[in-house]
């Protein structure tokens, strides 16, 4: 399933793969700083048989000042071998709000070099209001699996790259935070951050690529979205957002759309909003 065709899976599907000994089902569920959610805990109150909780605070470079950078490859293979996950699985992510965080976690998979990985379409909603069953308590520990590495930079923007894609307008860059605080008119939920928009960036808000159910859009409807944000075959894209967690949200969406080229700055506008020389604009973009 490497780069299939479509990057999400219906509940449908995976309950009909439920308990398939090739497939991990990852618990991606992360909850904006304030938000008063705990992710550990609702793992523990509920989840899909069979998932493992991926903390992305945590499998993270901890040692950074900026939130849940990526890991080095050797943290990350580490980390999932211990979740029981292993070359040749088909990981399946899901988060407890429908497709936020869990895009986080394909797109991280992806970075690490495992390209059978797909998004649990709806998330944890949809398959609660399909009466799928659900397991609680404490996890079961998990045999480890051999995971191998392989960092793909391609995938990835780090802030030199970003400020050449301001000074050159040769990127397009996709912004995934709400209008009023790409627009500068409402601050950045954490402290000390410049509210705006990176110059010459285009506003694609995570609520657009999906249905007042949770789900993201069909491919009509993306391809529509991303034509009137200038997205054109030729384009080299940089999705960013506040801290790099639903920039990934339009990564997969282009994916989606065929699109599987998608970057993602990983500082997003908590490191750019926290400079003092980096270019910000305001209003619409």
């Amino acid at each position: 399933m490497s780069d299939a065709p479509d990057p999400l899976v219906s509940v449908a599907w995976l309950a009909e793969r439920l308990g398939a000994p090739d497939i991990r089902i990852v618990d991606a569920s992360w909850f904006m700083p304030g938000d008063g959610r705990d992710a550990r805990a609702l793992h523990a109150e509920k989840r899909i048989p069979g998932a493992v909780l991926f903390d992305i605070d945590e499998i993270a470079d901890t040692a950074s000042p900026l939130p849940h950078m990526l890991p080095a490859p050797e943290k990350f293979a580490s980390r999932v071998r211990k979740l029981g996950i292993g070359d040749g699985a088909l990981v399946v992510v899901y988060d407890a709000q429908g497709i936020f965080s869990a895009a986080r976690v394909w797109w991280t998979f992806r970075v690490m070099g495992h390209a059978d990985v797909v998004v649990l379409d709806g998330g944890l909603p949809a398959w609660e209001a399909a009466g799928q069953p659900l397991e609680d308590g404490p996890p079961q520990p998990r045999a480890e699996r051999h995971f191998t590495a392989r960092y793909r930079a391609d995938l990835v923007r780090d802030l030199g790259d970003m400020r050449q894609a301001v000074e050159t307008g040769r990127t397009l860059i996709l912004d995934a935070r709400p209008a009023p605080r790409f627009r500068g008119a409402a601050p950045e939920p954490r402290a000390g951050l410049a509210s705006g928009h990176m110059p010459g960036a285009r506003n694609v808000p995570v609520a657009a690529l999906t249905t007042p159910e949770g789900q993201m859009k069909d491919r009509e409807a993306l391809e529509a979205l991303f034509t009137d944000a200038g997205v054109e075959a030729r384009s080299r894209i940089a999705c960013t957002c506040g801290s790099g967690i639903t920039a990934a949200v339009i990564a997969l969406a282009l994916a989606r759309t065929g699109r599987w080229d998608a970057a993602v700055y990983d500082g997003s506008w908590a490191e750019w909003g926290a400079l003092d020389d980096a270019p910000i604009a305001t209003g619409p973009g």
